[in-house]
């Protein structure tokens, strides 16, 4: 039978999808980018924020009409949304044959079973499954790049966020089944390893009772062949002296990073229940540029979190004037089910959380504009990705 799956969301979750196509091919499915051709159709979803959650819903629906005009037998929903509303939904979605969660998608095969036979079934239990080297997987995405999954879950407890209650807390895998999947995926032809995790800078806490990404990297580094490597979602906590030192003495890192600062204001910060303040952000981008003077920053930053006043915002849209980031994503702020901030009073509204957006998005726009003028006449190493005959 032919599958096919529509992932959404984050790189993490994306991972999750190729370990789910990985595990149907030993069962004998086919993979199709067709949907029409499909007899079984996977939403991997994002329940993140609302427009995320709007979006899976959206696909979920536009994909029903399969059954009626298609091939389709049967309709799942897989990831962080089923695991989030599990039954609920099951009960509001008739269009849907099965839920299957962040912590149970190794049972997709018999949630296919099951609905072929007319039975709906919600398969929820635990919030996430650990990736292994030796688990079958299906790289989705272009040959010459991948993501490594390096931990699951996360143990910071952000006003805003939902992701603990949905993917549980940290739980890191081992160096050495780490090492094994980049060997793997470099052997193949890999040339950029792109290493996720909700919180890489906190990997392996859980393991030692500290931060081991620096001891990861050393052994990755090592490892024969002509790649790349990329680190994704790092939180300021962590990023260590350490950590900034190797990545500035080793070419198979990329000098590159990303790190969710949220906010600048120390009132805003606290609220949000992160562990830095502006002091400590300022610290490290100067210790990041001092130690990698062309280091790309990227970083994310919420607005319109209840509190955030008009001078909150100003600091904020100050600070990106003047730090000139390379690359700056902009969310407004979303009220999500038993997380704190969805309590919190000074709501704002939804006219000034848009006002806020654009207006940041459209001071950012000029300064990445400047900065690639500036690139002009310089020479950098650079990733081919395909070339005309």
């Amino acid at each position: 039978m032919k599958i096919g799956l529509v992932s959404l969301g984050c790189a993490k979750n994306r991972v999750d999808s190729e370990l789910m196509l990985g595990l149907l091919r030993t069962h004998g499915y086919i993979a199709t980018d067709e949907p029409a051709e499909a007899e079984i159709l996977i939403v991997n979803s994002c329940g993140f924020i609302e427009q995320a959650k709007a979006e899976s819903i959206d696909t979920l629906l536009k994909l029903a009409a399969y059954k009626q005009n298609g091939g389709c037998k049967a309709l799942i929903l897989a990831g962080c949304l089923g695991q989030r509303y599990s039954g609920d939904l099951l009960a509001e979605l008739p269009e849907v044959d099965a839920i299957v969660g962040t912590g149970a998608w190794n049972r997709l095969p018999e949630a296919i079973e099951m609905a072929l036979s007319g039975q709906r079934t919600v398969f929820t239990q635990g919030s996430a499954i650990l990736p292994a080297a030796e688990m079958p997987r299906i790289l989705t995405t272009p040959s010459y790049m991948a993501y490594v999954k390096i931990a699951e879950g996360c143990n910071h407890a952000c006003a805003f966020c939902a992701i603990p209650q949905i993917r549980g807390p940290l739980v890191s895998r081992t160096i050495e089944s780490i090492r094994q999947e980049v060997q793997q995926l470099v052997a193949g032809g890999v040339k950029e390893i792109n290493l996720v995790a909700q919180d890489t800078t906190s990997y392996g806490i859980d393991l030692q009772g500290r931060p081991m990404l620096v001891e990861l990297l050393k052994q990755l580094v090592e490892i024969d062949g002509d790649f790349r490597i990329r680190i994704l979602y790092s939180y300021p906590k962590n990023f260590s002296d350490e950590l900034i030192d190797l990545m500035a003495s080793q070419e198979k890192i990329c000098k590159y990073v990303d790190i969710p600062l949220q906010h600048v204001n120390d009132g805003m910060l606290q609220a949000m229940r992160r562990p830095d303040r502006r002091k400590d952000i300022e610290t490290l981008l100067v210790a990041l540029r001092k130690a990698m003077p062309d280091v790309a920053v990227r970083t994310t930053f919420i607005v319109g979190l209840p509190g955030e006043t008009d001078d909150m915002y100003e600091e904020l849209r100050t600070f990106v004037t003047e730090k000139r980031l390379d690359h700056v994503g902009v969310f407004q702020y979303s009220p999500e089910e038993n997380t704190p901030a969805a309590a919190f009073p000074d709501q704002v509204s939804e006219e000034v959380k848009e006002e806020r957006y654009n207006d940041l998005m459209a001071v950012q726009a000029g300064i990445s504009e400047e900065i690639n003028i500036a690139a002009e006449g310089r020479e950098y190493i650079a990733l081919l990705e395909g070339h005309d005959a």
